[in-house]
């Protein structure tokens, strides 16, 4: 005997929704299709829920909930015209019953503009608590997995409602990722993979990032991973250091634009001593001699013994250095400062709010130093009370970044090319404050040579997997720190 079970889908015009309604009745034959409009219409073949704010509201979850039949709920949330593969309903239903998993998505055909290519997914970690996780457009649930999840919401969400039903599946089942390409949908979001990634920061969405930390921070309660906001004072000045602030720069390969690098640091002015620390990781061009043009004292320049250095090691190479004075202030380099007073705000910061770390502020420009989109990226989401439990959901803490040294020395940066800043902020946090100053501090590159200007799917992937990999690490210690204190 075939399982009924219930599609829902939000409203598109007719030339889009009829052919998804279509592919749901031809993949499965019992099915009873919900559509989500803003208004009363007609659409033959489906029952319509008029809810106002859509998959997105949790009103319309509290709406869809009688209408849905059978042991199987498939959610496909795009209003673009779908494909469904072959027998691909039946078989993330039997993954699931087989898993007992709590949700089912799975990679898939992506249509952007004229051509056609497979998009796989990554697996979901108990870390995975950024709410632009992607789960592709169609996912399957248990419908009594579903019902349960949404019996259970308690706050009255405008634009986090998905995000909460997920999170709420996922503190009792696995969200389970099917490996296998079992539909085809329409990507409209054709930016560059660096052009994406400063979403969460961009001011227009501060007021649904709010409701994503609100969901993501009661989560976190549930779990016990939420950390109230009583942190470790540092008491400054008790060790000696031959500096007070040291710039490090990791660099390799960079002889277009180490020079603008190395003069933003040096023209610095400050009421105390400092230098800059470069870690030259073996550079085949032209930037060990531009690095050696350069006479002032203040700049000390390293190249390591060790062959095998990412990004992470570079900096604990540099921290390491019997030169580094007691605040370690990071420079890309291929990034400049904004203006001569930079290392004089990161060292005050350090100072009034008592804090392991600093964050800044940069402006995003092209080669030529011009404004680009989205120009400031501010992490103005962050407030001392919660910052370091929404660390958790955003995919990054903002830059420039600095340490206090004798900290950093004992944390260590994790030896890779991607994430080590995002790692040591959300290890710090565990313990100390972090400091931010909103206004910007450097001028942050983005041009055709830099890592992040544009990923192919399967480096973006890799790079979401290991956040989410630090995500998780970090999650299971911060539980561990609960669960002792409660003892």
């Amino acid at each position: 005997m075939v399982e009924q079970i219930t599609c829902i889908l939000p409203y598109a015009d007719e030339v889009e929704m009829r052919p998804t309604i279509d592919a749901f009745q031809e993949a499965y034959s019992q099915v009873n299709i919900l559509v989500i409009a803003k208004e009363q219409v007609l659409v033959e073949g489906a029952k319509v829920v008029v809810a106002e704010g859509g998959l997105d509201a949790t009103a319309t979850w509290k709406q869809l909930i009688p209408g849905i039949e059978g042991d199987y709920v498939v959610l496909y949330t795009k209003g673009m015209q779908l494909s469904i593969g072959m027998n691909a309903i039946e078989r993330m239903m039997k993954c699931c019953a087989d898993t007992n998993a709590g949700m089912v998505y799975a990679d898939y055909y992506e249509k952007k503009e004229c051509t056609m290519k497979a998009h796989p997914l990554i697996d979901y970690q108990s870390g995975s608590l950024r709410d632009d996780f992607n789960f592709g457009s169609l996912l399957l649930f248990p419908t009594k997995t579903i019902k349960e999840a949404v019996e259970a919401m308690d706050v009255n969400y405008k634009m986090a409602a998905l995000y909460d039903l997920r999170l709420r599946v996922s503190q009792q089942k696995e969200l389970l990722h099917l490996p296998e390409l079992l539909y085809t949908e329409v990507e409209l979001d054709t930016r560059k993979s660096g052009e994406k990634m400063f979403d969460y920061v961009d001011p227009r969405n501060r007021d649904r990032q709010i409701e994503m930390e609100e969901a993501c921070t009661a989560h976190l309660k549930v779990i016990g991973g939420f950390l109230k906001p009583e942190f470790k004072a540092i008491a400054f000045d008790k060790m000696k250091f031959p500096v007070e602030a040291s710039v490090i720069i990791p660099v390799r390969n960079r002889e277009k634009t180490i020079g603008d690098a190395i003069e933003s640091v040096l023209k610095q002015k400050t009421q105390f001593s400092f230098n800059l620390i470069i870690v030259d990781n073996h550079s085949s061009d032209r930037t060990t001699e531009i690095i050696q043009s350069y006479k002032d004292e203040r700049l000390i320049h390293v190249i390591p013994d060790r062959q095998d250095l990412g990004i992470g090691g570079c900096w604990n190479v540099g921290v390491a250095h019997a030169q580094c004075g007691q605040f370690a202030i990071q420079l890309d380099s291929d990034d400049l400062y904004i203006d001569e007073t930079v290392i004089d705000q990161v060292v005050n910061a350090f100072y009034e709010q008592n804090c392991a770390m600093v964050v800044g502020s940069y402006q995003m420009v092209n080669f030529d130093l011009e404004e680009i989109p989205p120009g400031l990226i501010d992490h103005k989401e962050w407030t001392p009370e919660n910052g370091r439990n929404n660390a958790l959901r955003i995919n990054g803490l903002g830059a420039p970044r600095a340490f206090y040294t004798p900290v950093l020395r004992e944390v260590k940066v994790p030896n890779t090319s991607y994430g080590e800043d995002y790692a040591l902020g959300l290890n710090i946090s565990r313990e100390y404050q972090i400091g931010r100053i909103y206004n910007p501090l450097y001028l942050c590159r983005r041009w055709d040579d830099n890592s992040d200007a544009s990923l192919d799917i399967n480096k973006m992937n890799a790079h979401n997997f290991y956040k989410d990999k630090i995500r998780t690490m970090e999650l299971k210690a911060r539980q561990q720190l609960v669960a002792k204190a409660t003892k």
